[in-house]
């Protein structure tokens, strides 16, 4: 039995009776059949209450519910803070102004509750980013000085961070191991519709989708597990928009907060709306080995090039190396000197040549 029913029958039984007795009272006054008029009125604020009552009641606060959850959790706090802070300001003057006199005394300090009330939230939320900066940095300092004493203590930063998770981003897999690194403080936040499509996918009926899908969700499991990961699965969703990647572009705007992915369409689209985009591609473009022209390396040569004589190989991040007059080194290791690196869109290519030097 939902909420919502349980109000509808406490409604309906309340408007019944209120019915009843205002048919009642109505039969007296144009003297007609007190019962009839009772009954009547009755059923019809029965059904009154029936229809009506959750318009009044549950759906409000749902509505209001989904609003809240829209909010992002620095946005709340900065406004509740503001709210107290202009109720204390409001409550020290309300004594002086209730001195004035005639109705001026009784009405001023109820106006002043309203109007410090909303200064009070409008400053706080309006200079969230500056407060929970200054929050962040004393934070910092004491976590620092526990640790310095030998004590321990979570940073307020990492807390306060929220990180968005595209579905792209799960199924990849590495933002498992960045994650445990520590390279990624503050709390994972995955919405309820991203998590639906990866059920979606993993319950797909193409064989490569679905075994993509599981291993998604065997690596938010993991992510779930692991104790020096915040994970967090919120309802919080936008109306009117179906997309998965509009949706969460619409969040990262509304929560001020980044879109970790490596889905390249939606990383240009939130860059061109002013969303932040964490981009796992971008980053291991970014931790990849750095090498320089005349640098000999040691590579096993796999596999032909597209050029006649190159040989192909692979260094222990993955970044490819073309080699010149290599194919006659193919399934051997080769000390090869490089020539050029060359940085693309798809990532770093690197030139060399079969090493003379011992």
């Amino acid at each position: 039995m939902s909420i919502e029913f349980i109000f509808r029958l406490i409604g309906m039984a309340v408007l019944a009776v209120a019915g009843a007795y205002a048919g009642a009272d109505l039969g007296k006054i144009y003297q007609q059949d007190v019962l009839t008029f009772g009954i009547i009125f009755a059923l019809v604020g029965a059904l009154i209450g029936l229809i009506l009552t959750p318009y009044v009641t549950t759906r409000p606060m749902r509505t209001f519910r989904s609003l809240l959850g829209r909010i992002a959790a620095e946005t709340l706090f900065a406004g509740l803070v503001g709210l107290v802070s202009g109720l204390v300001v409001a409550a020290l003057l309300a004594f002086p102004l209730s001195t004035l006199p005639n109705l001026i005394g009784d009405i001023v300090p109820f106006l002043g509750v309203i109007l410090f009330g909303y200064l009070g939230v409008a400053l706080f939320v309006m200079r969230q980013g500056d407060i929970m900066g200054m929050l962040s940095s004393l934070f910092n300092r004491s976590d620092g000085e526990a640790s310095s004493n030998g004590g321990g203590g979570s940073s307020w930063s990492k807390m306060n961070r929220t990180i968005l998770l595209d579905t792209s981003v799960i199924i990849d897999g590495r933002i498992a191991d960045i994650a445990s690194t520590g390279f990624l403080p503050g709390t994972l936040l995955i919405p309820r519709f991203v998590l639906n499509e990866l059920q979606y996918v993993a319950d797909s009926p193409d064989g490569l989708r679905r075994q993509r899908g599981r291993r998604g969700m065997e690596v938010l499991s993991n992510l779930q597990k692991d104790p020096n990961v915040m994970v967090r699965i919120s309802d919080i969703d936008v109306d009117g928009i179906r997309e998965v990647d509009s949706k969460l572009v619409v969040l990262g705007r509304q929560l001020k907060c980044p879109v970790l992915t490596n889905d390249y369409n939606l990383n240009k689209v939130a860059e061109l709306q002013g969303v932040t985009v964490l981009n796992i591609n971008e980053l291991a473009n970014a931790v990849k080995s750095v090498v320089l022209p005349g640098e000999i390396l040691r590579i096993n040569v796999i596999q032909e090039g597209k050029e006649r004589d190159q040989g192909v190989g692979y260094m222990e991040d993955g970044t490819m190396v073309v080699v010149e007059n290599g194919q006659e080194e193919i399934g051997e290791y080769a000390n090869v000197t490089i020539t050029k690196v060359l940085q693309t869109a798809a990532g770093r290519m690197i030139f060399a040549r079969i090493s003379t030097t011992a």
